[in-house]
Order: structure tokens, then sequence, then C-alpha cells
């Protein structure tokens, strides 16, 4: 169980808090999904969580055990709005590796079919995949990282609807196995996914009847 009490976050690029007094309660199994507005700090909040970012106020529990920065970034994988405008390495392959010492190919092969990529090239260039496969390839990265609490930007943003569906049944699967937050401006996608809905506004969050 992931609890968030009081948050109060403020960037340095703001005069104004973007987060201010974040409340959330989320267990494993019962994925959330967090709407908003462009530029309402659905970004922001993932930050948060994940430990990329230090609020100035509040605190975060998991299962009643307060949480420090360092223990969020090692609990927590995060894929961003268009990960594929961050990857480094030059095969799939090497993307794949990144951040990793002893990674066996087992490991790498078990990633990618839990992604729906198994027959895929691994010397091929990642910028080279399909939009949905690229996607695929952020969520891999994320998991072989074995992350108890999964994070994600806007999941379908810039995907056709054919790729988007696809992208929805997979986040069903990996729901079942951790703990998953997903920010999105189309929270209308989620609602066969969610177990709770939040809208983010003002910089409170805000239940959602579903």
């Amino acid at each position: 169980m992931l609890e968030l009490k009081d948050i109060q976050y403020r960037p340095s690029t703001s005069e104004e808090p973007v987060l201010q007094g974040v409340d959330l309660l989320a267990h494993a199994s019962q994925p959330v999904v967090i709407a908003g507005a462009s530029g309402s700090g659905k970004t922001s909040l993932l930050e948060v969580i994940s430990g990329l970012a230090s609020a100035q106020q509040g605190a975060i529990y998991w299962e009643h055990k307060p949480l420090n920065q360092r223990q969020r970034r090692w609990m927590c994988g995060v894929v961003f709005q268009f990960p594929e405008r961050h990857f480094l390495g030059l095969t799939v392959a090497q993307e794949l590796r990144l951040g990793h010492r002893r990674l066996t190919s087992v490991e790498q092969t078990q990633a990618l079919q839990k992604v729906g990529l198994a027959q895929i090239d691994m010397k091929q260039a990642p910028e080279r995949l399909s939009g949905g496969q690229q996607r695929r390839l952020a969520l891999a990265v994320q998991l072989l990282r074995k992350p108890t609490i999964l994070l994600l930007d806007e999941p379908t943003a810039g995907l056709d609807w054919s790729v988007r569906d696809e992208v929805l049944e997979l986040l069903s699967k990996l729901a079942r196995e951790q703990l998953l937050i997903v920010a999105t401006h189309e929270p209308e996608l989620f609602v066969g996914l969610s177990s709770a809905a939040y809208r983010l506004d003002s910089g409170r969050l805000h239940k959602l009847p579903q």
C-alpha cells in the first residue's frame, strides 16, 4: 500500500506550488488513474512519488513505513510521455542493458515477452521501431528494474487507436504484478483498467465517481 500525506511541491521554475496538500492511498493490483489538464501537475506528482523530485512538505509511506527519496527511486519505475525520445542505446539489446552490469539473456527475453516483444530483432535501433513497439520497449526497460511501483505518464499519447488498445491490454496485465499509477489527460481510455480515479485540479486530488 502506497500512501501520500499532505504533499506540497513547488518546482524551481514555478512561483506557486503545483501540488498543494495532495493525499493519496493506492493498493497493489488496484490501478490508479490520475486525470488532469496539461500543466496541472501530473508529471510533477509522478516525479515526487518516484523520488526524482523532493516535496517541500508531506510524507510518503509504503506499508505504513516512511520512504525517503532514495528508497522511492529504488522502488519505482517511471515511463514518461514519449519515452522514445530518451532512448540511449544504439540497439534494442543495448537499451535493455543500460544500467545493468550482469543482465542475462534470459532476463532480457523474459522482459520482452512480458511486453509482447518476444520476436523483436535485438540488433535493431530503438528509433526504427513503431510507436507501439517503442512504448513496449520503454516498459521492458523499467520492468528489468523489478519495480514495486510502476508510474506511467500519458502512456497512450500520440498512438493511433489500434495501438492504444494493445497498450491498454498490456497495462491491464502488468497491473496484476505491481502497483500501477497512470497519469493522463484522457481518463476515459482507462475506465476498464483503474480501480480508483482522481482528478488533479488546482494542486489537489479529487476522487472521481466510477
